[in-house]
């Protein structure tokens, strides 16, 4: 027996319907994060780099 195609989430498992929805956050994206990181790989660079020539 074949049951008609349903579309909207009408025709689901019962444990999926039990269970809540949950809905990712979209993240901002941020050049503030991309510029501290680049200073501080540039520093680390440096430092480590002065500390083999000492």
């Amino acid at each position: 027996m074949q049951q008609p195609f349903a579309l909207g989430g009408t025709r689901r498992h019962p444990f999926r319907r039990h269970v809540r929805q949950v809905i990712a956050r979209q993240r901002k994206a941020s050049e503030d994060g991309d510029v501290k990181l680049f200073a501080l790989s540039f520093t680390a660079f440096f430092v480590c780099f002065y500390t083999f020539l000492l």
